[in-house]
């Protein structure tokens, strides 16, 4: 686990970095600070809000009148499964009947229904919102991607048109993207040489994970969110936590935080949610992220882990 790539510990700089990052995590008194991966403050032991129920179709028949848009707008851009910020859609629609049987889909790129949620007697000029918590229609993640809401009625093929000014400059755009997992360095990094890699030699044994170099400060996330399988310390890995991947079989561990992280064993995490900083505790020559990526059953419950590299690069490519 002992960073072997070459550097000194932070300077002036560094410290300075580490100590901010320490001013946040105790400012916020049990709120962790904003991830810029679709992040906002979240409560440290706090679930995401649960997504939006998908409802059922009318059951005395569909009815809906001529249907428009008059505004529609969905946020954020670019979301994570069990995320801090789930796919949001508003909208307000004009009708010429009072009471409307809304069908609202989630598509991807290739035009198929992932998800749909039906919403029964929606008055015009009325404000609405749709929260996908990203699980595709069979319950399982959906897939890395880009994806569009579409609104219609509840009767075959009859998409709302928008009702725009003529002046509008473009089109309604309620596209996105999701992602399974997001990178867990929030600031500049390398991969290291050799030696940071997965089954690189170690004295007695050899590295289970791959060393991210980083300074100290920069704050790590979830790559992908779940359950705090266990936080603490230990003489090798120093401050460290493990996370049960929800809706996966996979575990990741981060090593040699620079302090304890304010979530604890048992605690829900969210992915892209801030669970500590890059330090350089237990046994380590410069600041780094130990991350180690393991399969099921999990971490040292019978899994194993894998070379993490080709995994962490696909993740910086879009976080």
């Amino acid at each position: 686990m002992a960073g072997s790539i070459g550097g000194a510990r932070p300077g002036l700089a560094g410290k300075l970095f580490t100590a901010v990052a320490l001013a946040l995590f105790a400012g916020f008194g049990g709120v962790a600070p904003a991830a810029t991966t679709g992040g906002a403050f979240t409560p440290a032991a706090a679930p995401p809000p649960p997504g939006s129920p998908t409802g059922a179709p009318a059951a005395d028949g569909p009815s809906a009148g001529t249907l428009s848009v008059t505004s529609a707008t969905t946020s954020p851009r670019k979301s994570f499964y069990y995320g801090v910020r789930y796919p949001r859609l508003s909208y307000t629609i004009a009708s010429t009947q009072p009471q409307n049987d809304l069908r609202i889909d989630v598509v991807d790129s290739a035009g198929a229904v992932v998800r749909s949620f039906y919403r029964n007697d929606i008055a015009p000029n009325v404000p609405n919102t749709i929260r996908w918590d990203g699980t595709a229609v069979d319950g399982r993640p959906a897939r890395n991607g880009k994806y569009t809401f579409r609104i219609g009625t509840q009767t075959a093929a009859r998409v709302a048109r928008p009702a725009l000014p003529s002046t509008a400059p473009a089109p309604l755009n309620l596209g996105f993207a999701l992602y399974g997992y997001a990178f867990p360095l929030l600031g500049d990094q390398d991969f290291g040489g050799a030696g940071a890699g997965f089954g690189a030699g170690r004295s007695g044994h050899t590295h289970q994970g791959h060393d991210v170099m980083a300074a100290c400060g920069i704050p790590v996330v979830a790559a992908r969110g779940g359950t705090i399988q266990y936080s603490g310390y230990q003489g090798a890995a120093g401050n460290y936590v493990v996370i049960d991947g929800k809706g996966t079989g996979l575990d990741t561990a981060y090593m040699h935080l620079a302090v304890p992280s304010p979530l604890k064993t048992g605690d829900p995490v969210r992915t892209g949610q801030p669970i500590g900083i890059v330090g350089d505790t237990g046994d380590a020559t410069a600041c780094h992220l130990h991350f180690e990526l393991w399969l099921a059953p999990g971490w040292y419950e019978g899994g194993s882990p894998i070379d993490p590299l080709p995994y962490l690069l696909k993740w910086d490519l879009y976080s």
